[in-house]
């Protein structure tokens, strides 16, 4: 089963940027290439919302807070998923995890935290 490891979270100003990325491991061959990836957020008390999607043939969909800020790519050769998130501010302070879709298990996540 194919999972997934974040990375690249970490403390940010307001108005910052950070890049994450999401690693698949237990890939085979070009399976990623053929996965719809999502990156989600969860905030302190909150539940966990999905903030980025790319599909398989690369179109991407963003929740309406975080659109114009955030872009999701992937780099398939290297079975791996990123989120630029630029302009950042303190609401978008959550751990944020990667996942496909239909996909039940969940990796650790990465925190980002955005404060001055």
């Amino acid at each position: 089963q194919v999972q997934f490891v974040e990375s690249g979270g970490g403390l940010v100003q307001p108005g910052g940027s950070l890049r994450l990325s999401c690693a698949a491991s237990g890939s085979r061959g070009s399976f990623f290439s053929f996965l719809d990836m999502g990156w989600y957020r969860q905030a302190p008390g909150n539940q966990r919302e999905l903030v980025a999607r790319i599909t398989n043939g690369g179109s991407t969909n963003y929740a309406d807070s975080v659109k114009g800020r955030f872009t999701i790519s992937r780099d398939n050769a290297k079975n791996t998923a990123y989120l630029q998130m630029n302009s950042l501010k303190p609401e978008d302070t959550a751990v944020y995890y990667c996942n496909s879709f239909g996909n039940n298990v969940w990796g650790q996540g990465t925190q980002v935290t955005v404060s001055s």
